[in-house]
């Protein structure tokens, strides 16, 4: 009998009377407050597993999955090595490497670089670099001819096209009768690359694997072997056992190239979760003074109810139905927006960006120029589950201040 009386009263509550609109009022300020949080609780963390997934996708597009190399920097046997390898789990291509700092000289613009020697052949296998040209194609890097293929920013800062001449300045020097000079050598532009991160975009360049070689005195030499692997989350344990298999070498992944940083977004993900979820915390307990305004408004009507046999456990469930009300509908409004909002972030951003010409991401500050967002299931599960649960605990008070109230008191003055 109780059961649905319960929820008909704290139902019946939900709606105001001529004289309860302010209590009305605060009841949609709550819904208001949950919602908004949560929306925004959905959205950043949206948006940082966007930039996260945007980050590890182009950096692992420029970088290998693993790296081999010797104990002293280099190999002299990479073809070996490779044959050695090819067959090894979980290795999808292999691909040799030269690598090394470098100033690039272009008419009076001078800018500190790092140099890769690549094999345009096989540099496929282990990057994306092919799919990211601007101007030109890999294959335009021809041993001997001092081809250079630069970074689309900076090309743009030497002030360079295709076909433009540039001076690479090695830190390596000549012995020549009027002292030590640094080695020159001129190469040919032969296209850009443009990745989308200023990092690589300004300051890498890519030459032929053989003209490295020359420019920095290896011989037959290469920096080491770049590995693209089947699983990339995988990497610790692969090339741990990896490793064990090639005592001789080092061998490392990309998280241990690029942990500093990844750790530093999840990091920053927790913290922000935190910080949102306290606002939401914060919008769950305006229920608290919700509830308590209607508990001293309905004083009257629970003496009734409580003298016509109404039980305090019941009349505690009566007000924790009206804020599981408030709690729910407002976690179902921020859900409902939060997913909208983070599913149409990058259409939104570029339309705001427009409408009052700003521009959020400078692609000279920012690793990315643009606002990605990817909304993670799990991510909008548990932000909903919390804010229903911290909305129902908030009820908790003021449903148990409810059911304390005795009725000989109240009625004494009506």
């Amino acid at each position: 009998m109780f059961k649905p009386l319960i929820f008909y009263i704290g139902l019946r509550y939900t709606r105001a009377k001529r004289r309860t609109q302010f209590i009305s009022f605060i009841t949609l300020t709550s819904v208001l407050g949950i919602a908004l949080g949560v929306t925004a609780l959905i959205t950043v963390l949206s948006v940082m597993n966007g930039f996260e997934a945007e980050l590890r996708e182009r950096i692992l597009g420029m970088t290998a999955h693993a790296t081999i190399t010797g104990p002293n920097g280099q190999l002299d046997d990479w073809q070996g090595l490779d044959r050695r390898i090819k067959d090894y789990p979980h290795i999808e291509g292999a691909a040799p490497f030269i690598t090394g700092q470098v100033m690039i000289n272009a008419d009076r613009r001078v800018s500190g670089t790092m140099l890769n020697g690549i094999m345009p052949a096989t540099e496929s296998k282990v990057s994306d670099v092919a799919q990211k040209m601007h101007q030109g194609k890999l294959a335009n890097l021809v041993p001997g001819e001092y081809g250079i293929v630069l970074g689309q920013e900076l090309a743009n800062y030497l002030g360079v096209l295709v076909g433009d001449k540039v001076t690479v300045i090695s830190p390596q020097v000549n012995s020549t009768p009027a002292g030590i000079v640094p080695r020159l050598r001129r190469f040919t532009v032969v296209g850009t690359f443009q990745v989308g991160m200023y990092e690589y975009d300004r300051n890498m360049a890519l030459i032929h694997i053989e003209d490295a070689a020359k420019l920095f005195r290896l011989d037959s030499a290469v920096s080491g072997l770049r590995i693209k692997l089947d699983d990339l989350f995988n990497a610790p344990q692969i090339t741990h056992s990896m490793g064990e298999y090639l005592q001789d070498y080092i061998v490392s992944d990309w998280t241990q190239a690029h942990s500093n940083f990844f750790r530093a977004v999840q990091i920053e993900k927790r913290v922000m979760f935190v910080i949102l979820l306290l606002i939401v915390a914060v919008a769950a307990f305006n229920i608290v003074s919700t509830l308590v305004m209607v508990v001293t408004d309905k004083r009257g009507d629970i003496a009734i109810l409580k003298t016509q046999g109404l039980t305090s456990g019941s009349v505690m469930g009566i007000f924790m139905v009206l804020g599981t009300v408030i709690g729910l509908f407002g976690t179902a409004l921020g859900t409902a927006g939060g997913v909208a909002l983070a599913l149409n972030v990058e259409t939104i951003v570029p339309a705001i960006e427009k409408l009052f010409h700003v521009q959020f991401m400078a692609a000279d500050v920012y690793y990315i120029n643009q606002v990605p967002s990817k909304l993670v299931w799990a991510d909008v599960y548990v932000i909903a589950g919390m804010a229903f649960w911290l909305s129902l605990l908030a009820t908790l008070y003021p449903a148990w201040q409810a059911s304390k109230i005795n009725p000989a008191e109240v009625l004494r003055y009506e």
